[in-house]
């Protein structure tokens, strides 16, 4: 595939929307959106923005669980050439105002479940300017409907086309999207129609499947990479189905039920999924893409997915700074390496997608041969901007003339890329380094494992000491269990004496942060509490 040129954000949706007015765009519970509605909807945004004097790139954010309106007001925000602002309403209440301040947003597109949350938020970011609840009135505040009909008076779209140029507004930001901020307060990445535009004509490249008429159920957040993926299914012509959150019962019979061809999960949801009593009693032959993506996956897991769901799962890895597609592992590599062809592949997150370099770099900015572990760095139309007003953090990810990813990692001769780690999660032990995911992927090869998480603890002996959490699985048959000490002499014969755990803790469940991910700040901060400074 050649890297194509790319256009506003909002053009991939009305390309589908002209080509599939009659075609069902959204379905959320009873209700069905064609394309032609869902367009019609983003217009009537778009001009109640316009009439409120919406400004180029000013932040516009959407709080809200999944919800057919969220991508309402997500193609809205965009068409009205502001910039989208998702926020995770599971983030503590401190750290979306403050992203919210650091980001100066003025509007607010929210659902009243969250009523009470953004009064305190209005109380305490003094920049938002418009409050609309999209599921209807909320005191003061215009429900969304009320809002689209003021849009419908307003007619002078003149003045906004000078906002549009012929090349797709390449420069302009059309999201500020935080970054995780599990070591710190939340980074805004200036995510450009640059970007965003390659990161879209790759998916529609990679994504599409061998199906013409796409059906992706959305049940991880929207206002995370499931929003990435249910607007790349916009691009494709495809229907977004979505679900209020992920629950494991009702996804695997949703697969079924709306004979879904696109899936994407975080590899924790993945698990519990594979872990679930009823796995079994489903039809998944529809899946064309199951996409894991977000953290590494364990090996084991993986070819296990391919025997449940079949020859359809994948991977992609990216980060807000490079959204979703730096490399891809395609779903006939994965079934064939689950068949005994190239094994080691499970381990990768596949090969550099067509809009992007990736190389493997050390500290003194050489690149690597293959085999050789460093940190992995990229370059192309996919890096987005940088961070909003935070000149230093965006040089520092940027020296060398490389994007530095934090992620630590080796590529093979085939070019296919190995991510060992978080370059802040790596565990020096005795002065060797272990890094956490060879470690987890070695306890989840174990069946009666659900979960694991490795972090370094404080140690007299090793400076730091490899310490496993484990969940195991709820239906463990027969009496059959595992001990710490079964864990650790599996480790020792799989990885070594150095690598293996020195305790394992059976724990009911793994602290995540509110995006999915595991969150070791969270795991570690009982050890290193009493500790000068952690190690990392």
């Amino acid at each position: 595939m050649q890297s194509q040129s790319t256009m506003r954000a909002i053009d991939y949706f009305d390309k589908s929307a002209d080509l599939y007015a009659d075609r069902i765009a959204i379905l959320d519970g009873d209700a069905r959106y064609s394309y032609g509605e869902a367009r019609a909807f983003s217009e009537r945004i778009a001009r109640g923005m316009w009439a409120f004097g919406v400004e180029r790139e000013q932040r516009a954010a959407i709080y809200s669980h999944n919800h057919a309106a969220v991508l309402f007001c997500m193609l809205g925000i965009l068409r009205a050439g502001a910039a989208w602002v998702p926020i995770n309403f599971r983030n503590a209440a401190d750290a979306n105002v403050e992203f919210l301040n650091y980001s100066e947003t003025a509007w607010l597109f929210y659902h009243s479940r969250f009523h009470e949350q953004v009064v305190e938020i209005r109380k305490r970011v003094p920049s938002l300017q418009h409050l609309i609840c999209i599921d209807g009135p909320d005191g003061e505040h215009s429900s969304l409907e009320r809002f689209m009909e003021l849009g419908n008076s307003w007619n002078d779209d003149d003045d906004h086309l000078a906002w549009t140029d012929a090349h797709g507004n390449l420069d302009q930001m059309m999201g500020l999207v935080p970054t995780g901020g599990t070591t710190g307060p939340a980074r805004g990445v200036r995510v450009t129609n640059l970007a965003w535009g390659s990161m879209t004509e790759m998916a529609i490249h990679y994504w599409k499947g061998d199906t013409a008429d796409p059906v992706c159920l959305c049940t991880a957040p929207l206002s995370h990479a499931a929003g990435v993926v249910a607007f790349t299914m916009f691009a494709l012509g495809g229907t977004n189905v979505v679900l209020p959150g992920f629950d494991a019962s009702q996804v695997l019979s949703a697969i079924q039920q709306y004979r879904a061809t696109h899936l994407f999960l975080p590899p924790t949801a993945f698990y519990a999924l594979l872990a679930h009593p009823d796995v079994s009693k489903f039809n998944y032959s529809s899946l064309r893409v199951f996409l894991l993506a977000g953290s590494p996956v364990s090996p084991d897991k993986l070819k296990k997915g391919v025997e449940v769901f079949g020859p359809c799962m994948c991977q992609s890895y990216g980060q807000t700074e490079a959204p979703m597609l730096l490399t891809w592992l395609d779903a006939s590599t994965v079934a064939a390496a689950a068949a005994g062809d190239h094994p080691e592949r499970l381990r990768s997150c596949g090969r550099p997608t067509a809009s992007v370099r990736v190389a493997i770099m050390d500290d003194s900015g050489r690149i690597l041969a293959p085999h050789q572990v460093g940190e992995i760095v990229a370059r192309g139309t996919l890096v987005t901007a940088g961070y909003h007003n935070l000149p230093q953090a965006t040089a520092e990810i940027r020296s060398h003339g490389w994007h530095h990813t934090g992620d630590v990692g080796y590529a093979d001769e085939h070019g296919y890329v190995y991510i060992v780690d978080r370059r802040k999660d790596m565990i020096i032990s005795g002065g060797f380094n272990v890094y956490c995911a060879e470690v987890e992927a070695g306890i989840m090869a174990l069946p009666q494992v659900q979960e694991c998480a490795v972090i370094g603890v404080p140690d007299d002996k090793w400076g730091e000491a490899v310490k496993a959490l484990v969940v195991l699985k709820d239906d463990l048959k027969n009496g059959e269990s595992l001990t710490e000490g079964q864990i650790i002499a599996h480790c020792k014969a799989k990885l070594g004496g150095v690598k293996s755990p020195k305790s394992v803790e059976f724990v009911p469940e793994i602290p995540k942060t509110p995006a999915g991910k595991f969150d070791r700040k969270a795991m570690r901060k009982p050890y290193w509490a009493a500790v000068e400074g952690e190690v990392h």
